[in-house]
């Protein structure tokens, strides 16, 4: 796989990110929820470095933000998917829980690839 490849499926998988993120921050429960919050603006910072270099399709700069950055996403995950179920247990935060949980697995698997 070709930096650039490895950079098209990373932002591919970077829309899943997002559209997590856009449904935590509109949730009526993230108003109530510091930790919720936190957790959209870790998924937005995340999108946010690699955005100049996706502008500019220079794949080397993308690459090196997404593993840069890419603990910080693995920890809000990770907090999302532990605090889910108390959150709410209805079946959009669960979906929402697995697409972040898969798209960011495959990220780290795409990172992994590229070392």
């Amino acid at each position: 796989m070709t930096s650039g490849d490895a950079m098209r499926q990373i932002d591919a998988l970077v829309s899943h990110v997002w559209m997590v993120r856009a449904f935590i921050k509109h949730s009526e429960e993230a108003e109530d929820d510091s930790e919720l919050r936190d957790i959209q603006h870790a998924l937005y910072d995340y999108m946010l470095a690699l955005g100049s270099a996706w502008k500019e399709q220079n794949a080397e700069a993308y690459l090196k933000q997404a593993k840069k950055k890419l603990g910080k996403l693995r920890q809000a995950t990770d907090q999302f998917v532990a605090i889910q179920p108390e959150v709410s247990t209805h079946m959009n935060f669960q979906m929402a829980a697995a697409s972040l949980r898969f798209a960011v697995g495959e990220i780290e698997v795409i990172l992994a690839a590229t070392e």
